[in-house]
């Protein structure tokens, strides 16, 4: 069995969030979603667990990040090609994300990034390996 990840984010609005990652073309597992929580699905096997607040905090005893103030994470996809970061970034904009960097052209590598609603930032990143530099 492949290994599978949950990156758990706290969240301030449900209908807002999977609203915002819906425009993006993610879907939600309704088996795992519901008030409280929502399964979002990247792949068969990333899942980004949308979690309200008062939720979220009953898994941590530490305070929650404010991510608009802090950066307690920074999530990174990988993209099929330049044009898919493109399309993200421009589909987050429209959702009501923001751009938070102007896009990275490294030739092998591209990428750009957007913050959603709560400030959470996901990159966004192309690469080519077979024109990546060789290690020294």
């Amino acid at each position: 069995m492949a290994r599978q990840i949950f990156v758990n984010l706290p969240i301030r609005d449900m209908e807002r969030s999977k609203a915002f990652f819906g425009a993006l073309g993610f879907s939600f597992n309704p088996q795992f979603t519901n008030e409280q929580g929502a399964c979002m699905v990247v792949s068969d096997t990333i899942y980004v667990m949308l979690l309200v607040e008062p939720f979220f905090q009953t898994f941590t005893r530490k305070p929650i990040a404010d991510a608009r103030e802090s950066t307690e994470v920074l999530v990174c996809l990988s993209c099929e090609s330049r044009a898919e970061v493109d399309e993200l970034v421009k589909k987050a904009l429209a959702a009501g994300g923001k751009a938070p960097n102007a896009p990275q052209d490294h030739g092998f590598m591209y990428g750009h990034g957007f913050e959603d609603p709560d400030g959470h930032v996901w990159e966004l990143v192309w690469m080519d390996p077979n024109a990546a530099p060789p290690q020294a």
